[in-house]
């Protein structure tokens, strides 16, 4: 018995040391301490090992070499310099693009998620949902205004456009200068707030919110803020935020979407003729297309390659990528004809340009930022991604959720609401997941930002995971509606998000460049705590600089990855048991600590996959995309945690939480296990798999009893609701499509009792049921029914009737959406080549 605790005492020591990251010199020490205690045990009679005069043997050979190994010469000698040449030409590469990408964005939660031991006062110091007065008001008038104002049929199948009287409000209230600062005439506001008023729009016109969202995005305006000189400030910020100058940002074209290095558009430094003066500018040669706003922008960002043959600039031939401001009515700027995206109403087209000349002053920032476009690009974008797309996506589950668990009690099918059958329970069930846990990320994202953080990876993960599984709750909806979901016109109020949901997925970098290329491949760089300072000094030039910048990285990155292998083992061993989780936590501590047991696992499978795969990543797309898909859940679950504490731990919540975290847990494992699975280097997969999975992938989703409860709970109205399904556009108004059904469902719970008497009377045979006869007047007649109760049924009966109804038209109707015939071009104002778009 002696033995197997000694034993025992040894292994958790040992467990310990490695979790805690001990150095060399300590785990020689401890080596030789484990074999002196053993020896004095058989010394003193308490052992008993019959071969342990070998095992002495080792375990002082082991420490031995352990402390030999940590003497500073041997060790530079004999494992740094080896292992810095081995991974000198294994590493990836880091392009100029990339390293500009890498440091123009900040890392925060996503760096305690790839340590593998997660600091949790950082993630609760981060503010929950906080607008000051002014934002609110905002949010609550001129938003709520605007939502109603916005007709979404009229925008997307009528005019293909934004009416005139939209634009007016916008402007005149401020809304294109959101993210402008006060002092230039903005808003000023937080991007929390932001990030609510653009999800409130959209509820209520998917189309229609771009208008807003895409001013208040990376383009000019931010540009400006963030990098404009004085004059460029004082000149067009007042002008943006009043709505006297409309923005568009133009960098995609058609050679180059996601690899900005392949770009096309050219500027080239020259001396010129501007308004009549001899004037150091840029020529231009441009051919860009998607560009939003541009059918109505009077100030093009354009963003292109600078080239400078006869160093004018002083910073040699090449600049690199440069982003300059244009008035649209310059000469030599066109605006070509509109793009049709989904077949949305958002103004949308191609630009270019042949010789444009400009002033070189027109560079945003002045010729210091000559060749610093793409770290400007992507700093704006690490901000500018973590508020609009999640925000509108968020929103429309929420909206989407709304408008399904009410239209699930309403309509019936078998005398019973759709709702209460399972088939239609499993997808409301996904929708009610998918809406908490997208508000959760939401605003732990925007308050981030409000912050003053630029989430890189953050952002490129939540755009790709809110888009998609908006994705699906859209199809979700459309199963639960059936025909009145796919019949279009003004009463859908599907098809909206519906014809957006390709756009979102597309825009801000493709969904599948994202998830297997951005996420996790350029993530695992830019979180990862020593892999980035590692690559750097392989690529130093100064080869004794970096060594010594390799060898003290390597030491640490070897002692965090066996302190990875010994953790994941020990807490999938003990399920958690023993994982960290924050103080108070309440009934949710199994949950964090299920979140930092899963958060081991990554940190040691994200670590492997980098140091082996090394620059085969970016081909290896599977796998990163996998891994990509196990960061998200572990992000997703730390918001919904941080959601449910932020929102006063409501107790009839806690049945949600629990079902997220379920399978969240469940998906991370899957991912996990697809990587091990595939992972090429399978003598690393077999080592892995039994550290993340000892005894087997044991995580489930959460049952079929769990979802029902859930879905049962949001098809009541009540604060369960509606706090599912906050902070969206809402109307009370039994005229408006998304408040008759509202106004609907609260009249089908108060009949409900009226409901049952009367289908009751209908399965006896008291009362006949056909549209040949009022049958509630029949029940009535015959005492089945008070006269009370026969006036609230027939008020439902056509409220019903209106919610399930759908849109007709005339064939000549139906015909004004034909193409038209293209009429004759004046070639003065619209140049021949602009056909081929």
């Amino acid at each position: 018995m002696a033995e197997v605790i000694f034993a025992l005492a040894c292994i958790l020591a040992l467990f310990a040391l490695a979790m805690n990251r001990a150095s060399l010199r300590v785990w020689a020490i401890a080596v030789a301490g484990f074999t002196l205690s053993a020896q004095m045990g058989l010394a003193d009679g308490d052992l008993h090992w019959p071969a342990f005069p070998l095992w002495s043997l080792l375990g002082w050979l082991v420490a031995g070499l352990l402390f030999v190994a940590s003497l500073p010469e041997i060790k530079r000698n004999y494992i740094v310099l080896p292992a810095y040449r081995a991974l000198k030409g294994a590493m990836p590469a880091i392009s100029e693009t990339e390293r500009e990408a890498l440091e123009a964005g900040t890392v925060g939660w996503d760096a305690e998620l790839f340590s593998g031991t997660p600091n949790w006062e950082k993630l609760r110091r981060i503010a929950p949902i906080s607008l000051t007065a002014e934002e609110r008001a905002f949010l609550d008038g001129p938003t709520a205004e605007l939502c109603k104002r916005l007709d979404d049929w009229r925008i997307r199948h009528e005019l293909h456009d934004i009416p005139d009287d939209i634009w007016r409000f916008v402007c005149d209230r401020g809304f294109l200068g959101m993210l402008i600062s006060k002092a230039h005439g903005g808003l000023g506001f937080s991007a929390q707030a932001q990030s609510l008023v653009l999800g409130k729009i959209s509820t209520r016109s998917p189309g229609g919110v771009t208008i807003v969202m895409v001013p208040n995005s990376l383009g000019p305006g931010e540009l400006i803020e963030k990098y404009g000189t004085n004059a460029q400030k004082e000149h067009f910020l007042p002008r943006l935020a009043r709505g006297e100058e409309i923005p568009c940002f133009a960098l995609t074209g058609p050679f180059s979407g996601s690899d900005a290095a392949s770009m096309r558009d050219i500027g080239v430094v020259a001396r010129g003729q501007h308004e009549g003066r001899d004037t150091l500018g840029i020529r231009l040669n441009w051919d860009k297309r998607y560009i939003t706003l541009a059918p109505k922008a009077t100030l093009l960002g354009l963003a292109f390659r600078l080239f400078d043959p006869d160093n004018h600039l002083g910073r040699g031939e090449d600049v690199g990528i440069t982003l300059a401001l244009i008035p649209t009515d310059h000469p030599g700027v066109e605006i070509g004809r509109r793009h049709l995206p989904g077949g949305t109403g958002f103004p949308n087209g191609p630009t270019r340009g042949r010789d444009v000349f400009v002033p070189v002053d027109w560079i945003i920032g002045g010729q210091e930022r000559a060749g610093r476009g793409w770290r400007m690009l992507m700093s704006c974008l690490a901000a500018g991604r973590s508020v609009s797309l999640p925000a509108t996506s968020a929103a429309a589950v929420k909206s989407l959720l709304r408008t399904s668990t009410a239209y699930a009690r309403i309509r019936k099918q078998f005398n019973l609401p759709i709702g209460f059958m399972e088939g239609v329970e499993e997808p409301l069930a996904r929708m009610i997941e998918t809406a908490y846990v997208l508000e959760a990320a939401r605003a732990l994202t925007a308050s981030m930002v409000s912050a003053g953080e630029k989430p890189a990876v953050i952002s490129a993960l939540l755009k790709y995971v809110s888009t998609e599984r908006m994705r699906q709750s859209v199809n979700d909806a459309l199963d639960i509606h059936g025909g009145k979901g796919i019949c279009d016109g003004p009463s859908n109020y599907i098809q909206g998000a519906y014809q957006m949901v390709p756009v979102t997925i597309t825009v801000e970098g493709a969904n599948i460049l994202t998830r297997t290329l951005i996420a996790f491949a350029q993530g695992a760089l830019r979180s990862h705590p020593y892999l980035f300072t590692e690559i750097e000094a392989l690529q130093d030039q100064d080869r004794a600089r970096g060594t010594a910048r390799f060898g003290r990285a390597f030491e640490d990155h070897v002692a965090f990855t066996v302190s990875n292998a010994a953790g994941a083992l020990f807490h999938n061993l003990t399920f958690g048991v023993f994982a960290s989780a924050p103080a108070n936590s309440g009934a949710t501590r199994r949950w964090w600590r299920e979140l930092a047991r899963a958060s081991r696992s990554f940190a040691l499978v994200a670590d492997a996959t980098v140091a082996l795969l090394g620059g085969g990543l970016k081909v290896k797309q599977k796998i990163t995309g996998r891994m990509a898909d196990a960061l998200a859940e572990l992000y997703l679950l730390s918001a919904v945690l941080k959601r449910y504490d932020d929102d006063g731990r409501p107790e009839e919540d806690l049945k949600l939480v629990d079902y997220c975290a379920r399978n969240c847990l469940h998906r991370f494992d899957q991912a996990l296990l697809g990587t091990l699975r595939n992972f090429p280097v399978r003598w690393a997969a077999w080592l892995m798999a039994p550290l993340v999975f000892p005894l087997g992938p044991r995580r489930r989703p959460a049952s079929d009893e769990a979802g029902k409860k859930i879905v049962r709970a949001a098809l009541e109205p009540g604060a369960f609701r509606d706090r599912l399904t906050r902070d969206i556009f809402i109307s009370d108004d039994p005229g408006d499509r998304g408040g008759l059904l509202d106004y609907t469902l609260a009249k089908v719970v108060a009949c409900e009792e009226a409901e049952k008497k009367l289908e009751r009377a209908i399965r006896k045979g008291e009362v006949r049921r056909f549209h040949d006869k009022d049958w509630i007047a029949e029940a009535e007649a015959k005492g089945v029914l008070s006269e009370a109760e026969a006036r609230s049924l027939a008020e439902l009966r056509d409220l019903v009737a209106r919610v399930i109804a759908v849109d007709d038209f005339s064939a000549n109707e139906l015909a004004r959406g034909r193409s038209p015939i293209p009429p004759a071009r004046d070639s003065s104002s619209q140049p021949e080549h602009i056909a081929a778009e």
